[in-house]
């Protein structure tokens, strides 16, 4: 995902100058979405992306224990995504290592997210969550690398236009703002996690997996 932050800096620091800032949004959203491409295509797990496949064995087997050992892998994901995360941030943070233009671009990125209300940022943090785990079930509808390319990058555009707070994308980039401005703290990473967190766990798992399971069971019933 950050070289999907990556990308998206870079293109709207070339694309404003001359195009405008709505232009500039619009072809950085494009340029974030190969971020997504690069997860799906690379098999590797994003917080809230597949609930499914877990929670439907976790109902299956009924139990607190169950529903605890599901909790436990979904920390240790988030956990993961974020160490991972923030260890790339560390190395695009050091001077010169982004082309002239992109940290500028980025720095406001952490700033808009520092800057919203709490509610705005839940509300963001719930479409974000549904979003992302109906990218597990598109993905389960297609059979070639190139229908799982399409989706992927589809929904990682429509993820950045919005844009909407993924807690790891919003994490790292706020967690770029706090090392590279002086208008974002830890204090507004810390309650941007706490929020998108708990927003996308309302999205992708309340909204979006118990009622796919529901149907499930009720078809299979």
């Amino acid at each position: 995902m950050v070289f999907g932050i990556v990308a998206l800096g870079v293109v709207e620091a070339l694309v404003e100058p001359s195009l405008g800032h709505g232009v500039a949004k619009l072809a950085g959203a494009l340029a974030f979405a190969v971020g997504l491409v690069f997860l799906i295509v690379g098999r590797t797990e994003l917080f809230s992306e597949n609930f499914f496949d877990p929670v439907a064995a976790d109902i299956a087997q009924g139990g607190g224990k169950a529903w605890a050992r599901l909790a436990r892998l979904w920390v240790i994901i988030l956990a993961l995504n974020l160490v991972g995360g923030a260890v790339l941030v560390g190395v695009i943070s050091i001077d010169g290592a982004l082309p002239e233009g992109a940290p500028h671009a980025l720095v406001g990125a952490a700033e808009e997210i520092a800057g919203r209300e709490w509610a705005a940022t839940l509300a963001r943090a719930v479409l974000a969550g549904a979003l992302v785990a109906l990218l597990s079930y598109m993905l389960n509808a297609v059979n070639t690398v190139v229908a799982r390319i399409m989706v992927a990058y589809m929904v990682g555009f429509l993820l950045a236009l919005g844009p909407f707070d993924h807690v790891v994308v919003s994490a790292l980039h706020l967690l770029f703002g706090v090392w590279n401005s002086s208008v974002v703290g830890y204090a507004d990473l810390g309650f941007n996690i706490v929020l998108a967190t708990a927003g996308n766990l309302v999205g992708g798992l309340l909204l979006i997996t118990l009622t796919h399971t529901a149907q499930f069971r009720s078809e299979r019933g």
